[in-house]
């Protein structure tokens, strides 16, 4: 008879459909024959590829490989052959199938249970002691992995020692079948992870054979397992689970944590990192909670299943699988609104109409909950719209939208999409900002809208002694930031804070240095004043704000794009994309920064006005990825002359600048050389303007 393996590869081979269903093993049917896909999140790459292949048939072939590598006895490996062949059986069957098998009383949600019970229902390849150590291997198949990541308590996996209790294994011959049958489950997931748990693997194993417990085993060990992603990541476990403590007590919860997750010791959870990591650590434990209790309304239920969060949180962009940052940050701000007791209870929050959690059960299975969030349709189509509006300029509007719907600040949520290849770009530009470094004075130096932190990377390498701050008000930057700085052991740090209003979060008078790098164009552009944007009132505010925190002889630091003087000159643009003309078209029509003007004077060439030449090519240079944002953006908002009037208007005497220059950013002139040549009306061939100017203003007396 061929082996499990031999029969996986010949049914794959098979290219008729009917010819691969031809005396198939029960267990490879209903593995082939399934119609929906369950897979766990975290180690898929793309979403869209679980529609080419089966990904459960294909796990199950590499588990049979590493088996054939095991060196073990024939008997051995002939029983853990049985064991992996019905392992995963559970995630196949057609949905008909499925639902007949839940109204037999198989759970097929958790895999292991579900899987030995169609086992012992549909294979008749063993008997008698062989059968039923074959089905007790199946169900617990993975349960050690697990309680290595927290999902259930050690307790779960002791039924394992029972067949040296009756005599059927001696305690090596557990330990070495628990060994290979783990190597095997965990190894065909990822060579990277069986070699990281592979220790904690082997004492667990020998816990068990014994009949031992580890000691130590405690609640907070538990939610560090669950949170390890989250850690590698960067998160402080420690101190925000301190916070989450007192938070806890503050509620009225007298013994904290304890007390609070007493409910999980007999609980099994599912798919916990790969819909939970993401979140913040107090997100987390209150959701975990809300969870818990639902569990143990009505009936109670064993295992809690996050299967159904995980699976609305997650979408392909541009053929890789990405977080659905629309759900996340809206999922977030009602967990933040929603205070302990209210959570303790397991209440909504009432001012959320658009969306609630549930804890749900499937009709006749009361062992399994499922925990998630119900969006509105309302609010489910706009979030749809979002996604579907990405590449457009009609991106902005839908995300306008759903920041009314839900009462969210849309400059503290900036760039849902691209946030991380946003802020990847922004650390690019390290060699562009270590000229700031030259005009630092004093002790402590504030980089207003970090971005990527390279700034303050710069300022902690360079300038050791200084004291490195950077502010933002995005929730998902500082977010960031915090957790590089926790992972790089960065002495830098970060605070959430207004530019327009820094003195809410900084003492006057505290901070020596104050730079805007590259982010003064974009709090004109997106930050209204008077409820009206691209203003440089704006501009004007954030200056006067930052002059609040710095003492005498404290400076402020400017590295921002500028318009070109005399305004008025005319450049003419001959590209050699033959599509440029067309995506200026295009560009006048989007940008809603001011009027763009051109016209075109041959087929490939237009005649306009500098400023909104440059405004164009700097947006051009960019690309398509980003022409969604910069088309938002005015890149130049003053010349270098208006910039100096500015803040002899705003500061009088009582500041100087001491530097005022400005220059091309060489990348300008890189990115363009083959793409458009810039001439003035008599033909003449000419250099790109300034782009970019540097200017550092000194206060010399106190307010």
């Amino acid at each position: 008879m061929p082996s499990a393996l031999e029969q996986i590869r010949s049914y794959m081979e098979k290219e008729e459909e009917e010819a691969r269903r031809v005396d198939l093993p029960a267990w490879l049917n209903i593995l082939a024959s399934a119609e929906e896909y369950i897979v766990n999140y975290e180690r898929i790459g793309s979403i869209g590829e679980l529609e080419q292949l089966n990904p459960v048939l294909a796990y199950v072939e590499r588990s049979l490989e590493l088996l054939q590598g095991e060196p073990m006895s024939f008997w051995m490996k002939e029983l853990l052959e049985e064991v992996l062949a019905w392992s995963e059986t559970a995630k196949g069957g057609s949905r008909l199938d499925r639902i007949g098998w839940q109204r037999q009383g198989i759970n097929v949600f958790v895999h292991n249970e579900g899987s030995a019970d169609l086992y012992l229902q549909k294979s008749t390849d063993s008997a008698g002691d062989r059968r039923r150590l074959t089905s007790l291997l199946i169900r617990t198949h993975g349960l050690l992995g697990q309680y290595l990541r927290g999902e259930v308590p050690f307790a779960a996996n002791m039924p394992l020692h029972g067949p040296v209790d009756e005599g059927l294994l001696t305690e090596t011959e557990l330990a070495r079948l628990l060994m290979a049958l783990n190597r095997c489950v965990i190894g065909a997931v990822s060579e990277e992870l069986w070699e990281t748990v592979a220790a904690d693997l082997e004492a667990c194993v020998l816990h068990v054979s014994l009949g031992t417990v580890p000691e130590g085993d405690g609640l907070q060990r538990r939610l560090r397992r669950l949170r390890t992603e989250s850690i590698r990541r960067g998160e402080d476990f420690d101190g925000e689970l301190a916070e989450v403590e007192q938070a806890l007590k503050k509620a009225g919860v007298e013994k904290g944590l304890e007390q609070a997750f007493a409910r999980l010791n007999d609980k099994t959870l599912w798919y916990v990192e790969a819909a939970l990591s993401e979140f913040s650590l107090e997100e987390f434990v209150k959701m975990m909670l809300l969870a818990l209790r639902g569990a143990d309304e009505g009936t109670g239920a064993r295992h809690i299943s996050f299967e159904r969060l995980m699976h609305g949180l997650y979408y392909d962009y541009k053929g890789v699988k990405k977080i659905n940052l629309y759900k996340k940050r809206i999922i977030e701000k009602v967990l933040r609104e929603l205070d302990w007791a209210a959570v303790l209870e397991g209440g909504q929050h009432a001012d959320s109409p658009h969306l609630h959690h549930r804890v749900s059960r499937e009709k006749g299975n009361t062992d399994t909950c499922f925990f998630g969030f119900v969006f509105s349709p309302a609010a489910e189509k706009l979030i749809d719209f979002c996604v579907e509006a990405e590449k457009s300029p009609l991106y902005e509007r839908a995300v306008l939208m759903l920041m009314d719907l839900f009462g969210l600040r849309r400059d503290a949520y900036d760039r849902f999409h691209n946030e991380d290849e946003y802020l990847e770009s922004m650390n690019s530009s390290a060699d562009d900002k270590k000229v700031l470094l030259s005009y630092i004075s004093g002790s402590r130096v504030l980089d207003i809208g970090p971005g990527g932190g390279v700034l303050l990377d710069l300022i902690e390498q360079e300038l050791p002694d200084k004291e490195a701050i950077g502010v933002d008000i995005s929730e998902n930057v500082v977010e960031a930031l915090e957790r590089r700085r926790r992972l790089e052991r960065r002495n830098w740090r970060v605070l959430k804070g207004d530019a327009l209003n820094l003195t809410e979060s900084i003492e006057p008078g505290s901070i020596d240095t104050v730079v805007f790098s590259s982010i003064l164009h974009e709090l004109y552009s997106y930050i209204p004043f008077n409820g009206k944007k691209f203003n440089l009132a704006t501009v004007r505010a954030a200056l006067q704000s930052a002059f609040q925190l710095i003492p005498v002889g404290g400076r402020i630091l400017i590295r921002d794009g500028i318009m070109t003087e005399p305004a008025e000159q005319m450049r003419r643009l001959t590209f050699s994309d033959p599509e440029a003309l067309e995506k200026l078209e295009r560009y006048a029509a989007d940008f809603v920064g001011r009027e763009i003007k051109f016209e075109q004077v041959g087929p490939n060439e237009v005649r306009m006005p500098v400023n909104d030449a440059m405004e164009f090519l700097y947006t051009y240079t960019w690309g398509e990825e980003a022409y969604v944002h910069e088309v938002q953006e005015q890149f130049g908002y003053m010349t270098p002359s208006q910039y100096e009037s500015c803040i002899a208007e705003l500061f009088g005497e009582q500041a100087r600048i001491v530097v005022s220059r400005h220059f091309l950013q060489e990348g300008y002139t890189l990115a363009l050389q083959d793409r458009v040549k810039v001439t003035d009306d008599a033909g003449h061939e000419l250099p790109l303007p300034d782009s970019t100017c540097l200017i550092v203003i000194e206060k010399v007396s106190g307010s």
